[in-house]
């Protein structure tokens, strides 16, 4: 499992324990699982689905940036 949060200027709009995350990056869609690799990317405008299994939420944000690490993924949201 890993842990999501989703921060807006308005605070942390989500907070969730999740198994997969599909993001809207910067220079193309990529999707984060288990023991990911390390990275920062942007955010382009688009739609955050996370959740586990099939059973997926989604978030609205129109940029900003992602960090991964030790399965903990921070995303920055302008919205």
């Amino acid at each position: 499992m890993m842990t999501l949060k989703i921060i807006t200027p308005l605070g942390c709009a989500v907070e969730a324990e999740v198994e997969k995350v599909f993001l809207p990056g910067g220079a193309g869609a990529f999707e984060v699982l288990h023991n990911h690799a390390p990275l920062v990317s942007t955010l382009a405008k688009g739609t955050v689905k996370y959740g586990i299994g099939e059973d997926l939420q989604e978030y609205a944000v129109t940029g900003g940036f992602v960090k991964v690490e030790n399965n903990a993924i921070v995303v920055c949201s302008e919205k």
